[in-house]
C-alpha cells in the first residue's frame, strides 16, 4: 500500500499535504539550533544516538563502549563548528577558523578529571569534553597559551578539569 498523505497523517499547508513526520522534524531542528546554534544539524541526530546507545550499553551490560572519544569530538564540532579532520591525522583533531584544536575526552568511568595533553602536538586550543556519569556531556575550549600549568612529564602536561577556565 502507498504511503499517501491525507488528512489521517498530515495538514493541508497553501496547496500541500505536509506530514507531520516532517512537522515534528522542523520542530526538532528549531530546538537543535537553539542548543546549538554553530553546529551542522545532521551531525546532532548522530551525536545523540552516539551517547544515548553508550548509556542504554552500559545500563546493560555495566561495561562502556569505546566511542567516548568520536563522541567527544562530535560534541565539539556541533558546539563549537570544529570541522574534524579524517580519522588518525597526525597533529590535531580539527580545525576551527584558522586554529587547530585537539580535543580530549574525559570519560564517565575515569577515577579522575585529568587529561593529559601531548605538547608536541600541532595544536592553538584544546577543547577538553567531559561525560560524566549520567551521561551529560560538558566543554571547555581553551586557547594553548592559557592553559594552566600542570604537571608536565616529557613532553605531556596532565591537566586538571576544574582548573580550566573556558
Amino acid at each position: 500500500m502507498e504511503n499517501t498523505l491525507g488528512p489521517d497523517n498530515a495538514i493541508w499547508d497553501d496547496g500541500d499535504w505536509v506530514s507531520w513526520d516532517e512537522i515534528n522534524q522542523q520542530i526538532q531542528y528549531k530546538e537543535w539550533r537553539a542548543r546549538y546554534p554553530n553546529a551542522d544539524l545532521s551531525l546532532v541526530s548522530v551525536f545523540e544516538s552516539l551517547i544515548s546507545t553508550a548509556e542504554e550499553y552500559y545500563q546493560l551490560t555495566g561495561r562502556h563502549l569505546q566511542v567516548y572519544g568520536d563522541i567527544g569530538e562530535l560534541y565539539g564540532a556541533i558546539t563549537h563548528g570544529i570541522k574534524l579532520h579524517r580519522n588518525y591525522a597526525k597533529g590535531s583533531d580539527g580545525r576551527l577558523g584558522n586554529d587547530f584544536v585537539e580535543v580530549k575526552t574525559i570519560t564517565p568511568f575515569k577515577n579522575c578529571d585529568v587529561v593529559e595533553i601531548n605538547l608536541d602536538r600541532n595544536f592553538s586550543k584544546i577543547l577538553i569534553v567531559k561525560i560524566n556519569s549520567d551521561f551529560e556531556v560538558r566543554g571547555k575550549l581553551v586557547d594553548r597559551k592559557a592553559l594552566p600549568k600542570g604537571k608536565v612529564r616529557g613532553h605531556r602536561l596532565r591537566i586538571d578539569w576544574a582548573l580550566v577556565e573556558p
